[in-house]
Order: structure tokens, then sequence, then C-alpha cells
């Protein structure tokens, strides 16, 4: 467990000068690498802009024209014209054209010579943290992509080694609430810190576990149900509702929203903890109908008072034995009337009412609609097709809010095919990727500098510690949240860092540099076969013309230049060379 002042350690000044370096080199070669695929996109906004307006059927809402040219704002709706019945597609209107579908098959090969597959490669860099040549390795073991799919779908038939170590390495993990209590009296700060470590903890299985769908998946949720790590009382019960998610994760929503509207964290968190019959609380019963289940739109304020006081009677003894009860003295009995959910609730034991009301919300098509969405967005695309929103809450509701179905139906729709790069990588998910990319080998955090430890200082460097939002909506996952220029330049200060093996650097291993050059001896190879060599090891594809000439200019070197393992770019300048690779649209996005 790491001290609460423990900070990253200060850079030597050969440290800053290199890092200076880098990042001179890292931002000439953003503006070369980001711009052709940032110039597409103003292109595009450009000739709207141009364009003459004229009203046209709304994208968004089928009922109405739209005046506005790239977006759809209601002020400028009006009733559409009669046309007769014709689909406003016809061939008078195409429309706009669908995104190229990638290529390939579920049931055919997820690697082929060596490579993943189109789609094996898209699912892989939304499905997992990160595609690295040994990801790549095991999904060849599998007989199809699908193969692969439902062994990920089926976590706990996944032998996880690596993932399973991490249980010891902080033990402030398995400390329950009055034990932790003890602690933070003895030693001011202690709670704080095993939260941080619970952040780590999380980050490492990341980057470790085999289960990298049952990761990602997991994360979604716990954001979705979100209660901040460091949110005032909630140390002594944050970890176990981490693990709550996880056991529901892959499972039912009504379960998991059982589960965790009544867990004790997330009650101390909206104050449903001290809530009682005289005077109840509304924190909880309007976050879960606002963000955990419905969304604003489907209720009233008379909903709001009628969901906190069925919410009434869970009871936690906060700054004291830390108690978790069920305090039927406290719970507010009468009639009950949430929307489409009425009780008449007059046991003073309200956890039965509570279970129904819980499940009732998990099933409303508000519910269905918010979680397809939410999906959609992290697996799909920042602005997904009401049509696919629909789809999905319809498999959820079909499914009785089975998660699986949902994400096998999200998997097999048009739109997933043909969204491939267009979600940016958040910076604790770039972190991550960088660190499995990379292959670096962490090893327990015996020190306060320790890798392990320091992982977390990277991701508050690039702004987003995981589970540290402090609203309780969670962390947004949509590209315009994390593309800023800061954050980009973020990115590759600590790209170079990790390039060089210069930080991190406790009890970690990285690869030597030299090792990243497939030569031995006198041999020599084309600076450009080096350049694709590096872009099959890091990004799991060939390279592009943008990477190859990016490579070029950061090293001063042309494509027939000969390296061998007495070049000097293989002496000294192997970290600029790795930046630049990481510095790449390809791995910046998902």
């Amino acid at each position: 467990m790491t001290p609460l002042s423990t900070l990253p350690p200060a850079p030597t000044q050969e440290q800053q000068s290199r890092r200076a370096v880098g990042r001179a080199l890292a931002g000439g070669l953003a503006a070369l690498a980001v711009a052709p695929a940032l110039a597409g996109g103003v292109a595009q906004a450009a000739e709207a802009k141009k364009a003459p307006r004229k009203w046209h059927r709304c994208k968004v809402h089928k009922k109405h024209t739209c005046w506005h040219a790239t977006t759809c704002k209601h002020r400028k709706h009006k009733p559409p014209k009669d046309d007769g019945g014709k689909d406003p597609k016809g061939p008078d209107d195409p429309g706009t054209p669908p995104p190229p579908q990638v290529p390939g098959s579920y049931d055919g090969p997820a690697v082929v010579d060596g490579l993943p597959t189109a789609l094996a490669l898209h699912v892989g860099s939304r499905f997992t943290y990160g595609v690295t040549p040994a990801l790549v390795a095991e999904m060849a073991a599998y007989p199809s992509l699908q193969a692969w799919i439902d062994a990920q779908l089926q976590p706990a038939a996944l032998p996880d080694p690596a993932g399973d170590a991490l249980e010891g390495w902080w033990p402030a993990l398995s400390w329950d609430a009055p034990r932790m209590w003890a602690e933070e009296q003895a030693r001011n700060g202690a709670a704080w810190e095993a939260m941080s470590d619970y952040q780590r903890w999380c980050l490492l299985r990341r980057i470790t576990s085999r289960r990298q769908l049952f990761e990602a998946v997991t994360e979604l949720f716990e954001d979705h149900l979100h209660v901040p790590v460091h949110d005032d009382g909630v140390f002594g019960f944050r970890v176990d509702y981490g693990r709550t998610i996880r056991a529901h994760a892959l499972g039912r929503f009504d379960d998991m929203l059982v589960a965790t509207t009544t867990h004790p964290a997330m009650g101390i968190s909206l104050d449903n903890a001290t809530s009682t019959k005289k005077a109840p609380n509304e924190n909880l019963g309007r976050e879960l109908l606002e963000l955990h289940t419905v969304g604003r739109g489907h209720y009233t304020e008379d909903d709001v008072k009628a969901s906190a006081r069925i919410l009434t009677g869970y009871r936690v003894t906060t700054w004291s034995t830390w108690r978790v009860y069920y305090d039927p003295a406290s719970h507010w009995t009468g009639p009950v009337t949430v929307m489409g959910f009425s009780d008449q609730n007059a046991a003073a034991d309200g956890r039965p009412v509570t279970e129904a009301y819980l499940r009732y919300l998990a099933h409303h098509r508000g519910t269905a609609e918010r979680l397809a969405r939410k999906l959609a967005v992290r697996f799909v695309s920042d602005d997904p097709s009401p049509a696919l929103v629909q789809h999905l809450a319809d498999v959820y509701q079909q499914a009785q809010t089975a998660i699986v179905p949902v994400l096998r139906a999200l998997l097999e729709s048009e739109e997933f095919r043909g969204s491939a790069g267009l979600k940016v990588r958040t910076p604790s998910d770039d972190i991550v990727a960088t660190w499995r990319a990379l292959a670096v080998q962490p090893s327990a955090p015996g020190t306060d500098d320790a890798a392990a430890n320091a992982i977390l200082w990277q991701t508050v460097a690039l702004g987003q510690a995981p589970f540290d939002w402090a609203r309780p909506d969670g962390q947004p996952q949509d590209g315009a949240a994390w593309s800023s220029v800061s954050r980009v330049l973020a990115s590759f200060d600590s790209h170079y860092s990790m390039c060089g093996g210069w930080w991190p650097k406790g009890s970690l291993t990285y690869r030597p540099l030299a090792s990243w050059v497939p030569l031995s001896g006198t041999d020599t190879m084309r600076f450009d076969a080096l350049v694709e060599h590096l872009s099959r090891q890091l990004l799991s594809r060939s390279a592009s013309a943008r990477l190859q000439e990016a490579c070029g200019l950061a090293t001063g070197l042309s494509a027939s230049t000969k390296i061998s393992l007495k070049s000097d770019l293989v002496k000294w300048n192997m970290p600029t060379l790795l930046t630049t690779v990481l510095d790449n649209p390809e791995h910046m996005t998902r």
C-alpha cells in the first residue's frame, strides 16, 4: 500500500532533455500523422457549410424534415410534405452512403499470415485493451474468430494466472470496513490509499488478464453505476462494490441493479444509508431513475419522491462500527407509484417491494434504450444510429435483461462492422494499451515507486484515473471529451517516457531496445522493413504510407537506409522511432 504523499519521481536532467526532444518530435510528427485523418472531417464540415441548405428528411426524427445540413435541431423542424409514401432515400434522394464494412467472417480464422484479419483486429480493438502479438497468438489458437469471442463471453472457463496473481499485490483490498476504519484511525490517509490501490488493481487487470472482454464490459458498468472511489465514506465497501458488478457484468442487468442499488457503497455515496421514513433522501431515488435506468423524460417529481420512499430502510452505521443492516423501523410504508409500478407497500420490511421495483425498472423500455445506447457508444461509435439502439433494446428486453445476447447482436450489426477506427482511446485506455504494446512486465509493488503503483499517476497526468469522476454520472465515453490538445500531448509524452524505459521504472522490466530490431550479428535490413516490423509488433497491422513517412521524418532516414545493430538508430534513437509508431492514429484510436 502506497503512502498518500507518494508522487511521481522527478525526472533527472538527462531525462528532462530527452523528453523535451521527444515532445518536440512528437508534436511535429503528430501534425504529420494526424493531419490527414483530421483533414477529411474538416473538409466534410466545410463542404457541408458551403452546400445550399434545403429541407430534408431528418435522420433522427423520421416524421419531420430538418433545415440544418449536419445536425438535427428541433426548432428548425416542420412536418414533411406529402411524399406519396415514397422512401426519402429513393433514387432522387440517395441519402448518406453507409460506411465501408470491415471485411471478414466470424466463422473464418482470426489470424492470417501472422496478422489478425481486418474483422479480428476491429473486434480486438473494441473488446480488448490493445491487440498485441500475444493476443494474436491466442486468437490463432481458436478455429475461428467466433470461437474466440465465445470463449471471451465465458470468462470463468478461461484460465487467467496473470490476472489471478494480482490478488495479493495490494493487501488492503482484502480488508473489510471495520479493518479499513481501524487502519485509517491508526494512520490518517490509509483508507484513501486503499482506494488508490483498487484503481491500480483495475488497471493492472486490464493489462494482464486474458479475460479482456470481461474487463471491458465490467469497466462500462462500473462507470454506468458509478460510485466515485474517493467519495466520502465509501472506502470500506468500494472494493466489494466493484466485485459485485464483476459478478453480474455478463449476467442479467436486473440482478446487477438489485445488487448495486442496495449495496452499502451506493447507499453511502448517494445518502440512502441515512434516509428515513420521516425524511426520505431523494438522491438515490432520483439518480436511480435519471442515470441508472430509464433516463430523463420518463418520470415526474412525484415518481422521484415515491422512489426515495421505496428505498428507505437500508442502513449503515458510518464512522463507527460500519454495520450494514436493514431497519424496518426506518422504512416508509404506504401506497407507492412510480411510472407503471404500484404497490401497497404495507409491510415494515420493504425489501420485497424494493426488489420488485428495481426489477420493474431494469425491464422498462426506457432502461433498455439507455443501456443499448451506452453499449453502442462504448463499442460502436460516439453517435450510434437510432435503428441500432432500438434493435439492441429489443434484444435486451427479449433476453430478459441478459447482457450477452445484446453484445452478440451488437457484434453482428452492420453498424459495428462499419465503425472501425471511429473511437478515440480514452486516456486511461491509452496508458493500458501502451503497457500492453511495449510488453513491459511489472512485478509486485514492493516499493512506493514501483511501476504497478506509478501507473495510477500516469492516468492522473492524462486526466482520467479510473472511477475517479466526481459526478454520479460516470466518465464520458465519447471522443470529444478526451481529444483536447493538452490530453494528446500528454499521451505523446507518456509514450516517449515508456519507449525510452525512463518512467515508470521501479519493479518493471522493459524489453531491451535492440530487441525490437529483428537482426543478429552483422545482418542488415532496410529502414522501411524495420518500420513494417514495428507496426506489426506494436499495432498488429502493416505500416501505412503515413506511418512510413512519419518515421522517416522523425529519424532523418530514407526508406532504403540500411539498418544494423550498430546503427545510430539502434544505439540511441529507438525511443524516437517507437514513440512515433505509438503516436500514430492507429494506436490513439480503436
